[in-house]
């Protein structure tokens, strides 16, 4: 599968959005659809530090996404990479698409001076896991939310 990765455009409102709610339903969760506009402008204008990418198949439909924020640490003098939302549609799974989304990143993050790049994801995730496992070490850390 010949795959890009590449940056959003305004032309890519309907793939990332298709994909973006195939997101939300994996985790069951629900995202107000004014939320999901807004998600797309900051995204489409990189604002507050957000970079949206896209993994495109030969026949320019979106296969893939990842949404990153970047940001300041009171703990380095560089910023830290978050990777927030990284979907792979199940059709394109396995072909390596998540791995070249996660690089993709890790490049941007090198290209910015972020000194980390870090995600989370839910415990029970398996296959996603065994690849996270591959390309970033097992934080000991655990999540609270209010």
């Amino acid at each position: 599968m010949a795959i890009t990765i590449r940056r959003l455009n305004t032309d890519d409102r309907d793939g990332w959005e298709r994909l973006f709610r195939d997101y939300i339903r994996f985790y069951e969760a629900e995202v107000p659809d004014e939320v999901i506009a807004l998600t797309w402008q900051r995204l489409l204008g990189e604002e507050d530090g957000m970079l949206g990418l896209l993994a495109v198949g030969a026949d320019s439909v979106p296969v893939g996404l990842v949404n990153a924020v970047f940001h300041r640490s009171t703990w380095s003098p560089t910023q830290y990479c978050y990777l927030e939302d990284l979907f792979v549609d199940p059709a394109a799974r396995g072909e390596g698409v998540g791995q070249m989304l996660i690089e993709a990143v890790y490049r941007e993050a090198d290209q910015r001076g972020a000194t980390r790049t870090y995600w989370a994801t839910q415990h029970n995730n398996e296959t996603a896991r065994r690849l996270y496992d591959k390309l970033a070490t097992l934080s000991p850390f655990v999540q609270y939310r209010r």
